[in-house]
């Protein structure tokens, strides 16, 4: 059964560093572009990263410089690096497996003091 599970959501003040990682399991993760999406209550989804296959990255403007997306083949896991996170980050986070069209569950990001 094709899956993924994020983990390392939290409660972080403004500033503060959280690390999400994807896990993929049932599915053939080294050839399948990824990507982190996010949505704040009464707000649509949007992309935040995305990477491809070989590793190629692109960033919504508004994380450029704080965020990375990263992903280990041998793991099935793919990976975001969150720096100088801001209250306007805070949302429920999701990875998806482009090729699949299939989702992750999400976990809650929360940036206050």
């Amino acid at each position: 059964q094709a899956q993924l599970v994020e983990s390392g959501g939290g409660l972080v003040q403004p500033g503060g560093s959280l690390r999400l990682s994807c896990v993929a399991s049932g599915i053939i993760f080294s050839d399948n572009p990824m990507g982190w999406y996010r949505q704040a209550p009464g707000k649509e989804r949007e992309l935040v990263a995305a990477i491809t296959s070989s590793g190629i990255t692109n960033y919504a403007d508004s994380v450029k410089g704080r965020f990375t997306i990263s992903r280990d083949n041998a793991k099935n896991t793919a990976y975001l690096q969150m720096n100088s996170l801001k209250p306007e980050d805070t949302a429920v986070y999701y990875c998806k497996a482009t090729r699949y069209n299939l989702w992750g569950q999400g976990t809650q990001v929360t940036v206050s003091s």
